[in-house]
């Protein structure tokens, strides 16, 4: 069970605070987060998805 929920509050959260986390990233790094953060995005599906297969 909680590997259903712990990975649903964790987008949750991204999704909520995507703009605050972007200005951040772009204000301290100088880099734009949307190519990293589809990247991370697909790689935390497929861990969910293996998770959920074994």
């Amino acid at each position: 069970m909680i590997k259903f929920i712990i990975p649903a509050i964790i987008v949750f959260l991204i999704v909520v605070f995507w703009e605050k986390i972007t200005g951040y990233f772009l204000k301290k790094f100088n880099i734009r987060l949307n190519y990293i953060v589809i990247c991370l995005i697909v790689a935390v599906i497929a861990v969910i998805l293996l998770l959920l297969n074994y």
